[in-house]
């Protein structure tokens, strides 16, 4: 086959969750013999020079990078409070992104565009009109849940106000964008669930994959555990999350856990983080060998709040054995077993307790970490995922007698 991926941003580095989930998905298409063109949206948030893109990569995937102004416009922004248009959307639209989009359908034949997030399916009409490919939209998210949660944990009344008109017109867009493409790819069993309830086309859950060879697991344990999280500070619930964590479970696990060091990984630390002056949090930003900090530390601490989708960076701590401990909003996207394979601590007492019980008795970490590296080994292998891709794009191809749930 041949496959043309729209991304909304380059999935080259690898360094974060949405270009890691991509990349998967092009690593493995790659490897299974099949043909794929990336064009790819270039902002200023998740700017690349396309200098920095290895030549066997650019040769493989033949990538283009688009300039698109992503930055948020106060006038357009005020101005969109009074249409039904969905801003988060709006802001990816671009003249120049259009236009290199039509000559390469002009140019070339596809057999499958997939849409890599809601962001890229404004472009689905320009698709209809000069290609013949099946149109697959890859959900890494419900993108409104996200700022629906948001929204909800915002305590300024009218911060709180303007992010629910932005969720309201997000979502309203979200649900009709589902019935413009042939087929809808989610990311894990609970989004495909909720598509399902909307939306008539064919809907599968294809989760982030991994080569479970190339994570070394190292589940023992030398002395007291070290906790860590890591993750791009740049994705609000991230954010949000470490936040909730240093004010509300920090305090009280410091007290029960003496010497307690919260260490902390990841590219755009925001200015409270860096200037933080605690003993107990250790702000490290972004780390040369995101697999050799995780290595180097025991037990992943993930206190998401809000976000939908899969926490890829806890499946890659699964895949290195390590115990991780986050909410059931964290985990979720996630084939758990609790307290086998994962912590589930939905509320700060109960992520002091956990904490509390690893440093006291790491066994349990070791015990768990292993489970853990055993769920990646049989559940997502990269191999096998992309094989279900495959046969999901021959169900929605015209004239199929493929039946796939």
């Amino acid at each position: 086959m041949k496959i043309l991926l729209l991304c909304n941003k380059p999935p080259y580095p690898a360094s974060e969750g949405g270009p890691m989930a991509m990349n998967s998905i092009i690593t493995g298409l790659l490897e299974a013999g099949h043909q794929v063109k990336i064009l790819a949206v270039n902002s200023e948030k998740f700017n690349v020079k396309e200098s920095d893109i290895p030549e066997e990569y650019k040769k493989k995937t033949g990538i283009e990078l688009i300039d698109v102004d992503l930055s948020i416009r106060p006038l357009k922004a005020f101005l969109n409070l009074f249409t039904k248009r969905s801003y988060h959307v709006e802001r990816f639209i671009s003249k120049e992104f259009r236009d290199r989009l039509i000559e390469l359908l002009e140019k070339e034949q596809f057999d499958v565009v997939q849409l890599e997030m809601l962001y890229m399916t404004p472009y689905v009409a320009d698709i209809r009109a000069h290609s013949k490919a099946m149109i697959v939209l890859r959900a890494h998210n419900v993108e409104h849940k996200i700022w629906e949660r948001i929204a909800k944990e915002t305590k300024f009344f009218l911060k709180r106000w303007y992010i629910s008109h932005l969720t309201k017109t997000l979502k309203e867009y979200e649900l009709n964008a589902l019935e413009t493409v042939d087929g809808i790819a989610a990311i894990t069993r609970k989004d495909a669930a909720f598509f399902r309830k909307y939306c008539s086309k064919p809907i599968i859950d294809i989760p982030y994959g991994v080569y479970p060879e190339e994570f070394t697991p190292k589940s023992e344990i030398e002395g007291k555990p070290k906790f860590y999280h890591i993750g791009s500070m740049n994705w609000m619930p991230n954010e949000e999350g470490i936040r909730w964590f240093i004010d509300e479970v920090l305090p009280k696990t410091v007290e029960k856990v003496p010497g307690f060091v919260y260490h902390l990984a990841g590219r755009n630390m925001p200015e409270w983080l860096t200037t933080l002056n605690d003993p107990h949090v250790n702000v490290i930003g972004q780390v040369p060998d995101a697999k050799a900090f995780v290595s180097d530390h025991d037990v992943a601490i993930v206190p998401l709040l809000s976000g939908s989708g899969i926490r890829i960076k806890i499946i890659e701590s699964m895949a290195m054995g390590k115990t991780v401990i986050t909410t059931r909003v964290g985990a979720e996207g996630i084939l758990y077993d609790e307290e086998v394979n994962i912590i589930i601590a939905e509320n700060k007492a109960k992520m002091v307790e956990a904490i509390r019980s690893i440093n006291e008795n790491p066994q349990i970490a070791v015990r768990i970490g292993q489970a853990a590296r055993k769920l990646i080994e049989e559940t997502y292998d990269n191999r096998k995922i992309i094989a279900r891709l495959l046969m999901f794009y021959e169900q929605i191809r015209p004239g199929s007698k493929i039946s796939f749930l």
